[in-house]
């Protein structure tokens, strides 16, 4: 899971397994394969990133699995 915060200020938990697509619009806009949307203060590659170290979390790599960064398009930073 992967917190972030609305556009208000609300806090948000995100199954980062349900992310279908992220958006630059140009608010950042996630959509999830339940069809539900956030708009959210964080950039694109921030939501990435938290993604990856989540499923990095799940899959117990400490120190980075290449291919799964390749998959969630890894950004550094």
């Amino acid at each position: 899971m992967i917190r972030l915060t609305t556009l208000n200020g609300r806090q948000v938990v995100v199954n980062a397994l349900l992310v279908e697509r992220i958006e630059a619009v140009p608010d950042t806009v996630i959509t999830l394969t339940t069809g539900s949307s956030y708009v959210v203060q964080e950039s694109v590659d921030e939501v990435i990133a938290r993604a990856v170290d989540y499923l990095r979390e799940l899959r117990g790599d400490d120190d980075g699995n290449p291919a799964l960064a390749g998959q969630w398009g890894r950004v550094d930073g």
